[in-house]
């Protein structure tokens, strides 16, 4: 889903997750940093924020269900990374001279990675079993911005030493983007086995797999409410025959163009399916607020020249729109804790005028 050489290009990403609710402690120390100029002064949702990563690219950081660990993907070539693979952290690291502990293979290129209700084992796409050489990226057809949808990409199941214990998907095309309901027993993905990228579910051992969207156009980047009974994902739509037909060539190509994104909602079989947004430009990333309430998503749709990215919250009936954070390049990937008192998110910010992107999390105050 996510892919995380576009971030800088002025393109754009997709994502995946949400957690179990627990009562599990965090130590507000490990999270507090006195750097408060990190925040902008509009930020108030924010009562601390502290930076985890200072190089590379660094994205998806999703919560363990015990909100002890998280699990991230990152290309930062100081880490002796080519492209993307999967890391854990402990939820009070911080990453500048030191290097996280890598749980993918370390072959072919990985995304979108996810917790098992376990918290001892993960799931995450990768293209290792065709190649161990990273795919190439193609960035522009015919002058727009495209992203690779690899019909390599399949799901696997890991534990937290890195040693793969299940393969969940072997369709021809396209499977990644899992995510784990917070009930434990679902996993939502996006595959192009139906011939279009819909989303499915299955089960935690890949059994009984169901489609959940059969309309034209990219579904993706999908995760549960916090009771497993709602899905939010990001779905493009062409409508007009000139989209359509544009759309089914790139698709054919292994290629989808991800800039006119809105998002929608649906329960968790797929019935009651509403558009949420109507604003135009890449809106993505979406990711239930705890009280299950609120949607807080990624969108440029303010922004005339593709950046910058912000965060916004909305009512999952679509009213109330408020802005979250006040960047001027890229703030993305939203991820509350699952005791919702902590924000994993991705910024540029405090890069040094660099296009690193790196890993943020904030206190959270409503």
């Amino acid at each position: 889903m996510y892919r995380l050489a576009f971030i800088f290009t002025l393109v754009f990403i997709a994502s995946c997750k949400q957690g179990q609710k627990t009562d599990a402690p965090i130590n507000e120390n490990e999270i507090t940093s006195a750097a408060d100029s990190l925040i902008y002064p509009e930020e108030k949702h924010f009562k601390s924020l502290r930076q985890v990563t200072f190089g590379g690219d660094n994205a998806e950081a999703y919560w363990s269900f015990d909100d002890a660990q998280l699990v991230f993907q990152s290309n930062y070539a100081e880490w002796g990374l080519e492209c993307d693979q999967i890391f854990t952290m402990d939820r009070g690291a911080i990453f500048k001279a030191n290097k996280p502990k890598m749980v993918s293979t370390g072959m072919g290129r990985t995304t979108c990675s996810y917790f098992m209700p376990d918290n001892k084992h993960i799931l995450y796409g990768s293209t290792h079993l065709d190649k161990e050489a990273c795919p190439e990226v193609p960035l522009r057809k015919n002058g727009k911005y495209v992203w690779p949808v690899y019909d390599s990409f399949d799901i696997f199941v890991a534990d937290l030493e890195g040693n793969i214990v299940d393969q969940l998907t072997n369709e021809p095309g396209y499977d990644a983007e899992a995510t784990v309901s917070p009930k434990g027993d679902k996993i939502v993905f996006t595959s192009d086995r139906s011939g279009d990228l819909e989303l499915y579910t299955m089960n935690l051992d890949g059994s009984d797999v169901k489609q959940i969207t059969d309309e034209l156009g990219y579904d993706g980047g999908a995760f549960f409410s916090p009771d497993g009974s709602k899905l939010i994902f990001r779905a493009s739509r062409p409508k007009t025959p000139e989209a359509i037909a544009e759309y089914k060539e790139l698709l054919a190509q292994g290629l989808v163009q991800p800039t006119e994104m809105e998002l929608f909602i649906c329960n968790a079989d797929g019935s009651d399916l509403i558009q949420l947004t109507f604003l135009g430009n890449a809106n993505w990333c979406p990711f239930f607020h705890p009280s299950g309430e609120k949607i807080l998503f990624a969108s440029n749709f303010e922004a005339e020249r593709g950046f910058p990215f912000n965060l916004y919250l909305i009512d999952i009936d679509g009213k109330n729109l408020e802005r979250v954070t006040h960047g001027e390049t890229f703030d993305a990937f939203p991820v509350f804790s699952n005791n919702g008192k902590f924000l994993a998110f991705s910024s540029n910010r405090n890069n040094g005028g660099t296009r690193d992107t790196n890993l943020f999390i904030a206190e959270w105050q409503d």
